[in-house]
């Protein structure tokens, strides 16, 4: 009886993994809603939370949009501490090949930080509130190291390496001083692509960037003043503004979201971990436990 139900379990819980997959795809074939329209309008874009690495779905659908004729403009909406480099990085990319043939106004909430704010400097107009932290220019490289734990514990760990420097983003490694060299130029080398980004985007010279980037965070009313924000204001004000370089005036003018809420992947399904581990057992699952940002970040932490 036992066995039984346990097959019927197994046999519906694929049926609803498979309706998931099924229903994420026909959200995914929609993901760029606002091309759904044939009017002239302007597509708004919500940066929250930590930005992830793979963003491969928002790069696509700025791509799309970019080259749609009846899209005119970006209002990019920020709130966020930052994250990723690579994905600050690409977003940056996008953000600025868009910049590059229609406007684009950022709006900052709480937060436009870090690779947020590495992905809002390519607009040509970036708002923000007075309280909005913003600026936090840096790069951080997380490296633990558990080999002393491990050895009061009387385990010991051989590392068999092609080169001296192999082993040195093993956590189970003993950093040496050149593997410290080492790691803090990977830092420098993607700090000053970072400082580079801002200086081109914000019309600076780098040694003025420089200057800035020691990785604090401004309020929005000290960043105004420094050159890294245009505006205090909330969204209206950079609604306003992209409706100045259009020259619609007061006219009705829809702001439609570049992404459709149903745009999802199945992956990202919140009943995936216990699905899954159910039909393929922990193994999978211990997978899905390390997603997750690897690398450098560029976050501000609070």
């Amino acid at each position: 009886m036992k066995h039984r139900q346990l097959v019927l379990w197994r046999i519906g819980a694929l049926v609803a993994f498979f309706s998931a997959v099924v229903i994420s795809l026909a959200g995914h074939r929609s993901s760029v809603s606002a091309l759904a329209s044939h009017k002239p309008h302007i597509v708004r874009l919500a940066i929250t939370g930590i930005v992830q690495n793979d963003v491969t779905q928002t790069v696509r659908a700025l791509k799309q949009a970019q080259s749609a004729p009846d899209v005119t403009g970006l209002l990019l909406v920020v709130d966020s501490p930052g994250g990723g480099v690579t994905g600050g990085e690409r977003l940056h990319e996008a953000v600025k090949r868009f910049a590059s043939v229609k406007p684009v106004a950022v709006s900052m909430g709480d937060m436009g930080a870090s690779a947020a704010y590495m992905l809002s400097v390519p607009a040509q107009h970036i708002v923000a509130l007075p309280s909005t932290l913003t600026g936090s220019i840096g790069v951080i490289l997380q490296r633990p190291d558990v080999s002393v734990g491990l050895g009061r514990l009387g385990i010991g760990i051989a590392a068999i390496t092609s080169g001296a420097m192999k082993d040195q983003t093993d956590l189970t490694s003993t950093l040496t001083p050149e593997g410290r060299q080492m790691l803090q130029g990977l830092v420098n080398d993607l700090f000053g692509q970072f400082v580079s980004m801002v200086a081109e985007g914000r019309h600076l010279s780098e040694e003025k960037v420089r200057s800035l980037a020691d990785g604090r965070a401004y309020t929005g009313r000290q960043a105004i003043a420094l050159g890294l924000v245009d505006e205090l204001g909330d969204e209206d004000a950079a609604r306003i503004w992209l409706r100045k370089q259009l020259k619609i005036g007061n006219a009705p003018y829809p702001v439609l979201p570049l992404l459709s809420s149903r745009t999802r992947y199945w992956y990202e399904w919140s009943g995936k971990k216990a699905l899954l581990k159910g039909l393929l057992g922990g193994t999978f699952s211990s997978l899905i436990d390390r997603e997750g940002l690897d690398g450098a970040v560029a976050i501000l932490q609070l």
